[in-house]
């Protein structure tokens, strides 16, 4: 169900359904079977590996959604009972049939924004199993520095690997880059002030194009970073890229 506040989504998230069958023929059969509910106005299934198995139909209708949901859970389709229930948001078709190009465009920005924050929750959990030492690993038995032998250097341990920027964990501290050389502080202010928690806007004496915004705390900082990621500036000549900071 829909949250308060929330629009009503129309989009069928289906899972368990058979790798083996190429795109476009299961596409094809999803339309078929799916179309007994309502009016499909489109079907996204991925052909990369994560995501192969599942597939999203739209349907211009929440209620013809919930329909098929109630039907279909379980059918068979190339002999796997499909596995259905309602997608977490609202599909791209969803939103530029019923709304705007601003919204669409706060629709992508948002749903960029999610996908970065979910990397970077990947990332962070894939460091912290690096870090963590194996269980039952034999202990460390290289000998101590002084018994090395004469002229042998110590060999440190490798660079640490560094997350991408768009991966960086949440934080209440903005980086923002390509900015407009002319880009002010007054401009950022005017963006960025518009979300709960803002505090200051901090350019880089001797350096155009970025700039820190900082917020009383993480939940403005992601409020922020969801709806300005992308944002196109002076007329679509510069595209606003908005992560993290490093900590």
């Amino acid at each position: 169900m829909a949250s308060a506040g929330q629009a009503p989504i129309a989009t069928v998230y289906v899972r368990n359904l058979e790798e083996r069958v190429k795109p476009e023929p299961l596409k094809e059969a999803l339309r078929t079977i799916f179309s007994e509910y309502g009016n499909v106005i489109d079907i996204v299934a991925k052909t990369n590996l994560k995501a192969k198995g599942q597939a999203f139909v739209v349907f211009d209708k929440p209620e013809s959604a919930l329909a098929a949901i109630d039907e279909l859970q379980g059918f068979e389709l190339f002999e796997k009972p499909m596995v259905v229930a309602l997608a977490r948001t609202r599909s791209d078709a969803t939103v530029i049939q019923t709304g705007n190009e601003e919204e669409f465009d706060q629709h992508k920005r948002r749903r960029i924004a999610e996908k970065d924050k979910k990397r970077a929750l990947e990332v962070a959990e894939q460091q912290n199993r690096l870090k963590r030492p194996l269980q039952g690993a034999a202990p460390d038995v290289r000998p101590a520095k002084n018994q090395r032998g004469a002229g042998l250097k110590a060999t440190g341990q490798g660079p640490a690997a560094v997350v991408p920027d768009e991966y960086l964990p949440p934080n209440s501290i903005l980086f923002v880059q390509n900015l407009p050389d002319d880009f002010t502080k007054d401009d950022l202010t005017s963006i960025f002030s518009r979300f709960d928690g803002f505090r200051e806007v901090r350019t880089v004496p001797g350096r155009s194009g970025i700039a820190f915004v900082e917020y009383d705390a993480e939940a403005g900082a992601i409020t922020a970073k969801e709806n300005t990621a992308g944002m196109a500036l002076k007329n679509g000549e510069k595209i606003m890229k908005v992560t993290y900071q490093r900590q």
